[in-house]
Protein backbone atom coordinates (compact mmCIF):
# COMPACT_ATOMS: atom_id res chain seq x y z
CA UNK A 1 0.00 0.00 0.00
CA UNK A 2 1.44 3.21 -1.13
CA UNK A 3 1.55 6.10 1.26
CA UNK A 4 2.94 9.91 0.59
CA UNK A 5 5.49 9.14 2.80
CA UNK A 6 6.47 6.59 0.05
CA UNK A 7 7.37 9.97 -2.02
CA UNK A 8 10.64 10.87 0.65
CA UNK A 9 13.45 8.86 0.42
CA UNK A 10 13.44 7.39 3.86
CA UNK A 11 12.43 3.82 3.88
CA UNK A 12 14.78 0.84 5.09
CA UNK A 13 13.34 -1.79 3.61
CA UNK A 14 11.86 -3.19 0.62
CA UNK A 15 8.68 -2.81 2.08
CA UNK A 16 6.36 0.34 1.76
CA UNK A 17 7.61 2.99 4.73
CA UNK A 18 5.51 1.47 7.15
CA UNK A 19 8.12 -0.90 7.67
CA UNK A 20 11.63 -0.13 8.71
CA UNK A 21 15.25 -2.73 8.53
CA UNK A 22 18.75 -2.46 7.33
CA UNK A 23 20.86 -3.98 5.14
CA UNK A 24 24.92 -2.61 3.55
CA UNK A 25 23.08 -2.36 0.24
CA UNK A 26 19.93 -1.10 1.13
CA UNK A 27 19.33 2.33 -1.36
CA UNK A 28 16.49 4.81 -2.09
CA UNK A 29 16.42 6.30 -5.34
CA UNK A 30 14.30 8.87 -7.87
CA UNK A 31 14.58 8.48 -11.72
CA UNK A 32 13.32 10.69 -14.22
CA UNK A 33 13.09 10.86 -18.00
CA UNK A 34 11.23 14.24 -20.08
CA UNK A 35 11.67 14.25 -24.11
CA UNK A 36 10.19 16.74 -26.50
CA UNK A 37 7.04 15.53 -28.62
CA UNK A 38 9.38 14.39 -31.15
CA UNK A 39 11.77 13.18 -29.43
CA UNK A 40 14.73 15.07 -30.45
CA UNK A 41 15.90 16.97 -26.85
CA UNK A 42 15.43 13.70 -24.06
CA UNK A 43 17.12 14.41 -20.79
CA UNK A 44 16.97 11.57 -17.74
CA UNK A 45 18.11 11.82 -14.05
CA UNK A 46 18.81 9.95 -11.29
CA UNK A 47 19.02 10.85 -7.43
CA UNK A 48 20.15 8.34 -4.91
CA UNK A 49 20.29 7.81 -1.06
CA UNK A 50 22.77 5.22 0.31
CA UNK A 51 21.84 5.30 4.07
CA UNK A 52 24.74 2.46 4.89
CA UNK A 53 27.28 4.25 2.41
CA UNK A 54 27.00 7.53 3.76
CA UNK A 55 26.67 8.66 0.18
CA UNK A 56 24.38 10.42 -1.45
CA UNK A 57 25.12 10.95 -5.36
CA UNK A 58 23.06 12.06 -8.68
CA UNK A 59 23.44 12.67 -12.40
CA UNK A 60 21.78 15.00 -15.13
CA UNK A 61 22.18 13.85 -18.79
CA UNK A 62 20.91 15.23 -21.64
CA UNK A 63 20.66 13.98 -25.18
CA UNK A 64 20.62 15.92 -28.09
CA UNK A 65 21.77 16.44 -31.71
CA UNK A 66 23.35 12.86 -30.98
CA UNK A 67 25.39 13.93 -27.93
CA UNK A 68 24.78 13.39 -24.33
CA UNK A 69 25.98 15.61 -22.08
CA UNK A 70 26.07 14.50 -18.09
CA UNK A 71 26.84 15.85 -14.82
CA UNK A 72 27.56 13.62 -12.34
CA UNK A 73 27.86 14.76 -8.60
CA UNK A 74 28.40 12.68 -5.20
CA UNK A 75 28.59 14.03 -1.52
CA UNK A 76 28.98 12.36 2.04
CA UNK A 77 25.30 11.87 3.20
CA UNK A 78 26.18 13.01 6.88
CA UNK A 79 23.27 10.61 7.71
CA UNK A 80 20.64 13.30 7.09
CA UNK A 81 18.18 11.59 4.14
CA UNK A 82 15.75 14.59 3.59
CA UNK A 83 18.50 17.10 2.63
CA UNK A 84 17.98 16.12 -1.05
CA UNK A 85 20.60 18.09 -2.84
CA UNK A 86 23.57 17.14 -3.57
CA UNK A 87 25.80 20.39 -4.65
CA UNK A 88 24.20 22.38 -8.07
CA UNK A 89 21.41 19.45 -8.23
CA UNK A 90 18.08 19.00 -6.09
CA UNK A 91 14.87 17.43 -5.92
CA UNK A 92 12.46 18.70 -3.78
CA UNK A 93 8.46 16.82 -3.27
CA UNK A 94 5.88 19.52 -4.17
CA UNK A 95 2.98 17.40 -3.66
CA UNK A 96 3.88 13.87 -2.77
CA UNK A 97 2.78 11.44 -5.87
CA UNK A 98 1.84 14.12 -7.69
CA UNK A 99 4.22 16.93 -8.71
CA UNK A 100 8.38 16.68 -8.41
CA UNK A 101 10.70 19.50 -9.13
CA UNK A 102 14.30 18.84 -10.31
CA UNK A 103 16.62 21.53 -10.63
CA UNK A 104 20.61 21.66 -11.49
CA UNK A 105 22.29 25.12 -11.49
CA UNK A 106 24.28 25.96 -14.24
CA UNK A 107 27.25 23.99 -13.68
CA UNK A 108 30.01 23.20 -16.67
CA UNK A 109 27.70 24.94 -18.90
CA UNK A 110 24.43 22.51 -18.13
CA UNK A 111 21.46 23.63 -16.56
CA UNK A 112 18.13 21.96 -15.61
CA UNK A 113 15.32 23.78 -13.57
CA UNK A 114 11.64 21.27 -14.26
CA UNK A 115 8.61 20.14 -12.84
CA UNK A 116 6.81 17.07 -13.19
CA UNK A 117 3.16 16.82 -12.95
CA UNK A 118 1.59 12.91 -13.07
CA UNK A 119 -1.00 11.93 -15.09
CA UNK A 120 -2.18 9.57 -12.56
CA UNK A 121 -1.92 7.70 -9.36
CA UNK A 122 1.57 6.31 -9.54
CA UNK A 123 1.45 2.35 -10.18
CA UNK A 124 2.74 -0.20 -7.70
CA UNK A 125 4.91 -2.86 -9.56
CA UNK A 126 5.09 -6.00 -7.95
CA UNK A 127 7.71 -6.49 -5.40
CA UNK A 128 11.19 -7.77 -7.26
CA UNK A 129 12.86 -10.19 -5.44
CA UNK A 130 15.68 -12.19 -7.44
CA UNK A 131 18.28 -14.76 -5.96
CA UNK A 132 21.35 -15.65 -7.40
CA UNK A 133 22.03 -19.25 -5.95
CA UNK A 134 21.47 -19.02 -2.11
CA UNK A 135 22.36 -14.94 -2.29
CA UNK A 136 19.91 -12.32 -2.09
CA UNK A 137 20.94 -10.25 -5.20
CA UNK A 138 17.71 -8.12 -5.32
CA UNK A 139 14.80 -7.42 -2.90
CA UNK A 140 13.05 -3.83 -3.84
CA UNK A 141 9.93 -2.11 -4.25
CA UNK A 142 9.12 0.73 -7.08
CA UNK A 143 6.40 2.82 -8.39
CA UNK A 144 6.41 4.39 -11.90
CA UNK A 145 4.46 7.66 -13.22
CA UNK A 146 4.20 9.19 -16.32
CA UNK A 147 3.75 12.93 -16.46
CA UNK A 148 4.12 16.26 -17.91
CA UNK A 149 6.93 18.45 -17.84
CA UNK A 150 7.57 22.17 -17.59
CA UNK A 151 10.57 24.46 -17.09
CA UNK A 152 13.74 25.01 -18.74
CA UNK A 153 16.91 23.67 -19.57
CA UNK A 154 20.20 25.05 -21.35
CA UNK A 155 23.44 23.34 -22.68
CA UNK A 156 26.55 25.11 -23.52
CA UNK A 157 24.69 28.20 -23.87
CA UNK A 158 21.86 26.76 -26.29
CA UNK A 159 18.07 27.54 -24.47
CA UNK A 160 15.76 24.72 -24.73
CA UNK A 161 11.89 26.01 -23.50
CA UNK A 162 10.77 22.46 -21.65
CA UNK A 163 7.14 23.02 -22.90
CA UNK A 164 4.36 20.28 -22.83
CA UNK A 165 7.52 17.49 -22.93
CA UNK A 166 6.40 14.13 -21.65
CA UNK A 167 8.26 11.45 -19.87
CA UNK A 168 8.24 9.41 -16.65
CA UNK A 169 9.48 9.21 -13.30
CA UNK A 170 9.96 6.19 -11.08
CA UNK A 171 10.73 5.64 -6.83
CA UNK A 172 12.31 2.25 -5.86
CA UNK A 173 13.83 1.65 -2.68
CA UNK A 174 15.33 -1.76 -1.12
CA UNK A 175 18.45 -3.72 -1.58
CA UNK A 176 20.18 -3.92 -5.15
CA UNK A 177 23.74 -4.01 -5.47
CA UNK A 178 25.35 -0.69 -4.93
CA UNK A 179 28.72 0.91 -4.30
CA UNK A 180 31.95 -1.56 -4.49
CA UNK A 181 31.56 -4.93 -5.59
CA UNK A 182 31.27 -7.61 -3.23
CA UNK A 183 34.54 -9.42 -3.75
CA UNK A 184 32.83 -12.53 -2.29
CA UNK A 185 31.20 -14.78 -5.99
CA UNK A 186 28.42 -16.69 -5.22
CA UNK A 187 29.37 -20.29 -5.21
CA UNK A 188 29.82 -22.60 -7.73
CA UNK A 189 30.15 -19.83 -10.16
CA UNK A 190 27.57 -19.27 -13.11
CA UNK A 191 27.35 -16.84 -16.36
CA UNK A 192 25.71 -13.83 -15.11
CA UNK A 193 22.30 -13.39 -16.52
CA UNK A 194 20.23 -10.30 -16.37
CA UNK A 195 17.19 -9.76 -19.12
CA UNK A 196 15.13 -6.68 -18.34
CA UNK A 197 12.76 -4.77 -21.03
CA UNK A 198 10.79 -1.78 -19.51
CA UNK A 199 8.35 0.36 -21.76
CA UNK A 200 6.62 2.59 -20.31
CA UNK A 201 4.71 4.95 -22.88
CA UNK A 202 2.59 8.22 -23.39
CA UNK A 203 -0.63 8.31 -25.86
CA UNK A 204 -2.94 11.16 -25.55
CA UNK A 205 -5.11 10.29 -23.29
CA UNK A 206 -3.69 7.06 -21.57
CA UNK A 207 0.22 6.10 -20.66
CA UNK A 208 0.59 2.15 -21.27
CA UNK A 209 3.16 0.49 -19.55
CA UNK A 210 4.88 -3.01 -19.43
CA UNK A 211 7.90 -4.43 -18.08
CA UNK A 212 9.46 -7.94 -17.23
CA UNK A 213 12.82 -9.73 -16.38
CA UNK A 214 13.52 -13.14 -17.78
CA UNK A 215 15.44 -15.99 -16.62
CA UNK A 216 17.62 -17.47 -18.92
CA UNK A 217 15.03 -19.82 -20.42
CA UNK A 218 13.23 -16.99 -20.94
CA UNK A 219 10.43 -17.68 -18.04
CA UNK A 220 9.30 -14.10 -16.55
CA UNK A 221 10.60 -13.94 -12.63
CA UNK A 222 8.79 -10.54 -12.95
CA UNK A 223 6.26 -8.74 -15.33
CA UNK A 224 3.42 -6.32 -15.12
CA UNK A 225 1.23 -4.45 -17.90
CA UNK A 226 -1.32 -1.61 -17.10
CA UNK A 227 -3.44 1.09 -18.74
CA UNK A 228 -3.85 4.05 -16.55
CA UNK A 229 -6.25 6.97 -18.50
CA UNK A 230 -5.53 10.10 -17.32
CA UNK A 231 -6.55 11.32 -13.92
CA UNK A 232 -6.73 7.19 -12.88
CA UNK A 233 -6.51 6.90 -9.29
CA UNK A 234 -5.64 3.52 -7.68
CA UNK A 235 -8.41 1.47 -8.37
CA UNK A 236 -8.75 3.23 -11.93
CA UNK A 237 -5.14 1.49 -13.12
CA UNK A 238 -6.11 -1.36 -15.52
CA UNK A 239 -3.73 -4.21 -14.96
CA UNK A 240 -3.84 -6.23 -18.32
CA UNK A 241 -3.32 -9.63 -18.42
CA UNK A 242 -0.93 -12.36 -20.63
CA UNK A 243 1.93 -9.82 -21.81
CA UNK A 244 4.05 -11.14 -24.31
CA UNK A 245 7.05 -8.63 -25.60
CA UNK A 246 8.42 -9.82 -29.23
CA UNK A 247 11.50 -8.40 -30.13
CA UNK A 248 13.62 -7.90 -32.94
CA UNK A 249 17.05 -7.85 -32.32
CA UNK A 250 19.62 -5.64 -34.34
CA UNK A 251 21.99 -8.40 -36.34
CA UNK A 252 24.69 -9.27 -34.36
CA UNK A 253 24.19 -7.23 -31.19
CA UNK A 254 21.83 -7.03 -27.86
CA UNK A 255 19.93 -3.90 -28.94
CA UNK A 256 16.36 -3.81 -30.40
CA UNK A 257 15.55 -2.87 -33.64
CA UNK A 258 11.54 -2.76 -32.89
CA UNK A 259 8.87 -4.55 -30.56
CA UNK A 260 5.79 -5.69 -30.33
CA UNK A 261 3.79 -5.82 -27.38
CA UNK A 262 1.15 -8.20 -26.96
CA UNK A 263 -1.58 -8.21 -23.99
CA UNK A 264 -5.26 -8.61 -23.25
CA UNK A 265 -7.70 -6.63 -21.26
CA UNK A 266 -9.83 -7.68 -18.20
CA UNK A 267 -12.54 -8.30 -21.28
CA UNK A 268 -10.25 -10.46 -23.10
CA UNK A 269 -10.05 -7.91 -25.73
CA UNK A 270 -6.52 -7.79 -27.36
CA UNK A 271 -4.29 -5.03 -27.63
CA UNK A 272 -0.99 -4.79 -29.52
CA UNK A 273 1.69 -1.81 -28.89
CA UNK A 274 4.48 -1.97 -31.61
CA UNK A 275 8.03 0.14 -30.58
CA UNK A 276 10.31 1.69 -33.09
CA UNK A 277 13.32 3.04 -31.93
CA UNK A 278 14.54 6.51 -32.82
CA UNK A 279 17.65 7.33 -30.83
CA UNK A 280 19.63 5.77 -27.77
CA UNK A 281 20.26 7.02 -24.64
CA UNK A 282 23.18 5.55 -22.15
CA UNK A 283 22.14 4.98 -19.17
CA UNK A 284 25.66 4.74 -17.80
CA UNK A 285 25.32 8.85 -18.53
CA UNK A 286 23.40 9.48 -15.17
CA UNK A 287 25.52 6.38 -13.17
CA UNK A 288 23.51 3.22 -14.22
CA UNK A 289 26.54 0.81 -14.44
CA UNK A 290 29.58 3.30 -14.52
CA UNK A 291 32.92 2.64 -14.38
CA UNK A 292 33.70 4.82 -12.44
CA UNK A 293 30.61 6.89 -11.53
CA UNK A 294 28.11 4.11 -10.17
CA UNK A 295 25.74 4.66 -7.49
CA UNK A 296 26.89 4.65 -4.43
CA UNK A 297 30.69 5.03 -4.83
CA UNK A 298 32.38 7.11 -2.79
CA UNK A 299 34.00 9.78 -4.47
CA UNK A 300 34.46 12.13 -1.63
CA UNK A 301 33.44 15.22 0.52
CA UNK A 302 31.51 16.88 -2.78
CA UNK A 303 32.77 15.65 -6.42
CA UNK A 304 31.15 17.44 -9.20
CA UNK A 305 32.06 15.96 -12.72
CA UNK A 306 30.73 16.48 -16.49
CA UNK A 307 30.87 13.84 -19.08
CA UNK A 308 30.38 14.04 -22.69
CA UNK A 309 29.65 10.90 -25.18
CA UNK A 310 27.92 10.05 -28.87
CA UNK A 311 26.01 6.91 -27.97
CA UNK A 312 26.51 5.70 -31.94
CA UNK A 313 29.57 6.06 -31.28
CA UNK A 314 30.45 3.15 -28.52
CA UNK A 315 30.13 -0.15 -29.15
CA UNK A 316 27.29 -2.11 -27.51
CA UNK A 317 29.18 -5.22 -26.22
CA UNK A 318 31.08 -3.03 -24.34
CA UNK A 319 29.95 -4.36 -20.35
CA UNK A 320 28.62 -0.57 -19.57
CA UNK A 321 27.28 0.01 -22.70
CA UNK A 322 24.36 -2.48 -22.14
CA UNK A 323 22.10 -0.88 -20.18
CA UNK A 324 20.50 1.50 -22.62
CA UNK A 325 17.15 3.63 -22.88
CA UNK A 326 15.82 3.84 -26.49
CA UNK A 327 13.47 6.74 -27.01
CA UNK A 328 11.04 4.85 -28.83
CA UNK A 329 7.94 5.86 -31.02
CA UNK A 330 4.90 3.41 -30.49
CA UNK A 331 1.54 2.66 -32.23
CA UNK A 332 -1.24 1.37 -29.85
CA UNK A 333 -3.74 -0.56 -31.07
CA UNK A 334 -6.62 -1.69 -29.10
CA UNK A 335 -10.09 -3.27 -29.82
CA UNK A 336 -12.28 -2.24 -32.91
CA UNK A 337 -9.65 -1.26 -34.66
CA UNK A 338 -8.86 1.82 -32.40
CA UNK A 339 -5.79 2.93 -32.44
CA UNK A 340 -3.40 5.95 -31.83
CA UNK A 341 0.45 6.86 -31.81
CA UNK A 342 2.74 7.58 -28.81
CA UNK A 343 5.72 8.17 -27.33
CA UNK A 344 8.08 6.74 -25.08
CA UNK A 345 11.20 4.38 -24.32
CA UNK A 346 12.58 1.22 -24.73
CA UNK A 347 14.55 0.66 -21.99
CA UNK A 348 16.62 -2.77 -22.43
CA UNK A 349 19.31 -4.63 -20.60
CA UNK A 350 20.69 -8.16 -21.80
CA UNK A 351 23.17 -10.11 -20.37
CA UNK A 352 24.10 -13.60 -20.38
CA UNK A 353 22.32 -16.44 -22.32
CA UNK A 354 18.60 -16.37 -23.23
CA UNK A 355 17.32 -19.17 -24.53
CA UNK A 356 14.81 -17.02 -26.89
CA UNK A 357 16.68 -15.03 -28.06
CA UNK A 358 19.39 -17.67 -28.62
CA UNK A 359 22.01 -16.32 -26.43
CA UNK A 360 24.04 -18.95 -24.90
CA UNK A 361 27.08 -16.78 -23.77
CA UNK A 362 27.96 -13.63 -21.43
CA UNK A 363 27.48 -11.53 -24.74
CA UNK A 364 27.16 -13.56 -28.06
CA UNK A 365 24.67 -12.12 -30.53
Amino acid sequence: MLTKGDEYPIHQTPEPVAFSGSDRNFYDRFFFNGYSADGSVFFAAAFGVYPHLNVMDGAVSILKDGVQKSIHVSRLLGMERMDTRVGPLSVSVEEPLKRIRLRLEETEGIALDVEFTGRHFPIEEPRFTYRQGPRMLIDCTRMTQNGHWQGSLSVDGEQVEVKDFMGTRDRSWGVRPIGQRDEQPVLPQQLPQFYWLWAPINFPNLSLYFHVNEDGAGGAWNTRSVLAMDGADNDGLLHLNRPKMDVTWRERTRRAASATLHVEDGEGRAHEVTYEPISTFMMKGIGYGHPSMAHGTYRGDLSVTREDMTPDNLPWQQPDNLHIQAIVKATHKGPGGQSSEGIGILEQLALGPHAPSGWKDVLDA
